[in-house]
């Protein structure tokens, strides 16, 4: 995410038929509402037939969703706390949505103009003069978004604005509002202002905000410039106590009118939801492997060697399911390299894929001072574990004494990430119990050779972890299933 995102997108065209002079709009019916207005009106009228009110957002239905929605029926501004990776950015962009889809403006305002309701000198003078005839332009409401992520090089000009250099040069005076080179929170007047991670912006800098909130005004260096802004202004923090890189100071947070707690997904298919949503796949991943991530994210989140106070981001799940389905897609291309035949390996994840994820994935995880150097370990514990999990509650209750019998006698079954489908079910054959395990794995009555191999592989590793069949890696890193003797 970039550190600025307001005003950069190219504005939709409006349509045709919407009024062109100020008379016109009057004539229409047009009514001047502010921008917590519009948001009320907005959110009641989705409400009342049943529309989905922020599309994408995943596991607030029943607790974040409602404390927003009775924060934006308030009128009040807020901030969202909550770890990383919680879907607050997400949520907050969700709200733009909620405005007017096109919304008159004076043509040229920096400051989004309602053409009945002009703020600066200039713009009134312009009203008074043209009457009816005023010219009015319309913006889109994705042009009425902007953000700033808070970082300590931020400066009350970026926020509020400076006096501009050059209009001085030109020849105005000191006190002509004209010099004035508005920021981001006035750009976005008559729109959604969102402020992330606000604990890092300087306390000083804080305070700029605090008549932006109270007051509704800005304040620009030494002018006497009062501007009755019209806007909503969100942050997100972490929790204040969880950070030790800065906090909101005391009357900013009594200026919000709502602070909200987000959370991470309360249960697995809360989290498999946001996966399945979010992960950018470029193999087959199946469902029982996504399970296998979903516990492992939780897993780790939970686990007493992992800080707390960070949390682990639902990034990291996503992470993995798009590391896994990357390493199948590897297997395909490099298996086809080597092939003899015409048939190309499809690309299909399987639970050994997930391996991979133990090493490139720690860096998104803060462990306590005392695991130094056990990282990966921890990991490596806490996936075997969830795919212990996984099995039990996809495959408990099934006859499968078909995959310990292949093993008999001293044969082995060797699995691994370069081995293809054809050559596992080559070495395990006809196994009894298989169309069953499939089954209850979601491959479907028929599945193709790669989608077959992964349920085995999943069985066996499942096999291995509930102690009824040894493994060892060789050092070409294939997996060697046998007994347990």
């Amino acid at each position: 995410m970039g550190r600025v995102s307001a005003h950069t997108q190219v504005s939709p065209v409006p349509p045709a038929e919407l009024p062109a002079t100020l008379g016109a709009l009057r004539a229409s019916g047009h009514h001047y509402r502010t921008v917590k207005q519009e948001i009320r009106d907005n959110l009641l009228a989705r409400m009342r037939i049943g529309q989905e009110r922020f599309p994408g957002i995943v596991g607030y239905e029943d607790t974040v969703l409602p404390e927003v929605e009775r924060a934006l029926l308030a009128g009040h501004d807020m901030v969202l706390l909550g770890e990383r990776g919680q879907g607050k950015t997400r949520l907050i962009r969700a709200l733009g949505g909620l405005l007017d889809e096109w919304t008159p403006v004076i043509p040229g305002s920096v400051l989004n103009e309602h053409p009945m309701h002009p703020l600066t000198p200039a713009s009134r003078e312009r009203v008074e003069a043209a009457g009816d005839d005023l010219p009015v332009g319309w913006l889109h409401r994705s042009m009425r978004y902007g953000e700033k992520l808070a970082t300590p090089d931020t400066s009350v000009g970026d926020l509020i604005g400076d006096v501009d250099p050059v209009r001085l040069a030109q020849g105005r005076t000191l006190g002509d509002p004209e010099t004035i080179h508005f920021g981001l929170v006035p750009r976005t007047n008559r729109g959604v202002f969102a402020v992330n991670e606000l604990p890092d912006l300087a306390e000083r800098i804080q305070v700029a905000l605090l008549n932006v909130l109270e007051e509704r005004d800005i304040q620009v260096r030494g002018y006497q410039l009062r501007l009755p802004l019209d806007l909503l202004l969100v942050a997100s923090a972490n929790p204040e106590d969880y950070t030790n890189r800065g906090r909101i100071i005391t009357p900013l947070k009594d200026r919000f009118g709502a602070e909200i707690r987000t959370h991470y997904p309360l249960d697995l298919e809360l989290e498999l939801a946001l996966i399945r949503q979010e992960a950018d796949l470029v193999a087959s991943v199946p469902e029982h492997v996504l399970e296998v991530l979903a516990r492992f994210a939780r897993a780790v989140r939970e686990s007493p060697s992992v800080d707390p106070r960070s949390g682990v981001s639902a990034r990291f799940a996503i992470a993995a399911a798009e590391t896994v389905a990357a390493a199948a897609l590897r297997r395909s291309g490099l298996l086809a390299a080597g092939s003899t035949t015409d048939r190309v390996e499809a690309p299909v994840a399987r639970v050994g894929d997930a391996v991979s994820v133990t090493s490139t994935l720690r860096g998104k995880v803060e462990f306590e001072s005392g695991e130094e150097g056990r990282e990966t370990e921890v990991l490596g514990h806490l996936l075997r574990t969830a795919t212990a999990d996984t099995f039990r509650a996809r495959l408990a209750g099934l006859d499968l004494s078909g995959f310990t019998a292949l093993v008999a006698e001293d044969e082995v079954v060797e699995t691994g990430e370069l081995v293809s489908s054809a050559e596992l079910l080559r070495q395990v054959g006809t196994v009894p119990g298989l169309a069953k395990v499939l089954d209850r794995l979601g491959l479907g009555d028929a599945p193709n050779p790669e989608e077959a191999a992964a349920g085995i592989e999943f069985v066996l590793e499942g096999l291995h972890l509930t102690r009824r069949l040894g493994k060892d890696v060789t050092e070409t890193g294939r997996t060697v299933y046998g007994g347990r003797g």
